[in-house]
C-alpha cells in the first residue's frame, strides 16, 4: 500500500490532494488539527494533517510472503466459503486500521486534550467533529476542572449548531405533520404535541392520518382524538385530504400522522405527496431515532428531501446512552431540532429543544 501524508489548510482542499495523487481509490487512515508557522508558540496557523493510502490491488493476499497461501487463494476464489473469509479479513482490517487511526491522533494531542478527545470518542461523535471541536477550545483549559473543561465543550459544540433553527412548533402554521420510517414512534410523537398545542397553548385540535398501512394505527390514533376529545379523519387520497381540511376549517391545529416507509425506497416517499397537500400551511418534522446509525439517518434525511422538512425530532433518548450521531446529524444534514423524546408517556417525556439542551443530553 502506498501511503502518504498531506498538509492542508482545510480538509477539502486535502482532499483534491489526495484524489489527484492517489486518485479516487485513496482511503483517508487518520486526519488531525496541527498547528503550524508561529514564533514562540504565538500566531501561529490551524491546520489540517491527513494520512491517506492506497492499495493498487488491495484482493492481492501476501503472495510474497506465503506463496503456497496465495495458491491456495487462488484455487478456492470462487467458493462462498473463501469469500466470507475474506470479507471476514477485510473487516479485521478495518478495525486495525481505526484502532491505529485513534492511536495516531491522540499521539499529536495535548495530554490535555487526550482525555476530552475519549469523552467525545465514547459519545460515537465522528473523529473530524472531535478535530473541530478539539482544535477550538480555548488554551487555558488545561488549567481547568474537569466541570468547568466540559462546560467549554458544551460551549464549543453549541456554537457550531447557532446557525440552525431550533424549537418546537412555531404556530404559524395550521397544519402539522409529522414523517419518517418506520418504527420510530411518530405516532406517540403526534400525540405529545397536540397535547402540549391543546394543554398548554389552548389551542383547538384535530387529527388526521393517512396511516392506513397498519392493521393498529387508525384505532392508536382515534383513542390519542378520544382521550383529547378532538375530532378525526382518515384519509385514503387527497381527495379525502381536501374534504378533511374543509371539516376543520374553523380548528386551529390539524395534526397529521403518516404511514412509517421504508426510507430506501424513495417511491413509497413519493407516495406521501399523492396523500397530503404540501402547502404553505404546512410545518414537516422529520422523526429519527437516536439509535439509529448516523449513515442511515442522513440516507433517511436524503429519502424525505423531495418534501420540505423543517425542522428534526429525535425520538428514543432513554434507550441509549451514546447520542454523538445527533450531533454528527445535525452539521452534516444543516437541520435544527424541533424537540427530542426520552420516553412513552404522553403528553410527557418530550423536551423543547435548544441549541444548549441538545447539546447537554448528547453529552449527558
Amino acid at each position: 500500500m502506498k501511503v502518504k501524508k498531506y498538509i492542508a489548510p482545510n480538509m477539502q482542499e486535502a482532499m483534491k490532494k489526495i484524489k489527484n495523487e492517489l486518485g479516487h481509490d485513496a482511503v483517508i487512515l487518520n486526519s488531525k488539527v496541527v498547528h503550524t508557522g508561529g514564533v514562540f508558540g504565538l500566531f501561529m496557523k490551524k491546520k489540517i494533517e491527513v494520512i491517506a493510502g492506497r492499495d493498487p490491488d488491495p484482493l492481492i493476499r501476501r503472495s510474497h510472503l506465503k506463496p503456497e497461501l496465495a495458491k491456495a487463494g487462488q484455487e478456492a476464489a470462487n467458493d462462498k466459503n473463501h469469500e466470507q473469509s475474506l470479507i471476514s479479513e477485510v473487516l479485521e482490517l478495518k478495525k486495525l486500521v481505526k484502532s491505529l487511526s485513534i492511536n495516531e491522533q491522540q499521539k499529536g494531542l495535548p495530554p490535555h486534550l487526550i482525555k476530552l478527545n475519549q469523552i467525545l470518542q465514547d459519545k460515537e461523535i465522528g473523529l473530524a467533529s472531535r478535530s473541530d471541536i478539539l482544535s477550538d477550545l480555548p488554551n487555558d483549559v488545561s488549567e481547568q476542572s474537569p466541570p468547568e473543561y466540559h462546560s467549554e465543550v458544551v460551549k464549543v459544540m453549541e456554537q457550531k449548531m447557532r446557525h440552525l433553527a431550533f424549537g418546537g412548533i412555531s404556530y404559524q402554521k395550521k397544519y402539522i405533520n409529522v414523517v419518517g420510517p418506520t418504527g420510530v414512534g411518530k405516532t406517540t410523537t403526534l400525540a405529545k404535541l397536540a397535547a402540549e398545542s391543546m394543554l398548554k397553548n389552548h389551542k383547538k385540535i384535530a387529527f388526521i392520518t393517512t396511516d392506513t398501512y397498519r392493521i393498529a394505527a387508525i384505532e392508536q390514533i382515534k383513542t390519542y382524538a378520544k382521550i383529547l376529545n378532538a375530532p378525526f379523519e382518515v384519509c385514503y387520497s387527497i381527495e379525502d385530504f381536501q374534504r378533511a381540511k374543509e371539516k376543520f376549517e374553523d380548528i386551529d391545529m390539524v395534526f397529521i400522522d403518516t404511514a412509517g416507509r421504508n426510507f430506501r425506497n424513495r417511491q413509497l416517499v413519493n407516495d406521501l405527496e399523492k396523500l397530503i397537500d404540501f402547502t404553505e400551511e404546512v410545518e414537516t418534522f422529520l422523526v429519527l431515532s437516536v439509535t439509529s446509525k448516523l449513515n442511515d439517518m442522513l440516507e433517511i434525511h436524503d429519502n424525505f428531501s423531495s418534501i420540505h422538512i423543517d425542522k428534526v425530532i429525535f425520538t428514543k433518548l432513554d434507550e441509549t446512552n451514546t447520542r454523538g450521531s445527533m450531533y454528527d446529524f445535525i452539521l452534516s444534514a444543516e437541520k435544527g431540532v424541533a424537540y427530542m423524546t426520552n420516553g412513552q408517556n404522553v403528553p410527557d417525556d418530550i423536551l423543547i429543544a435548544t441549541e444548549k439542551l441538545t447539546v447537554e443530553e448528547i453529552m449527558r
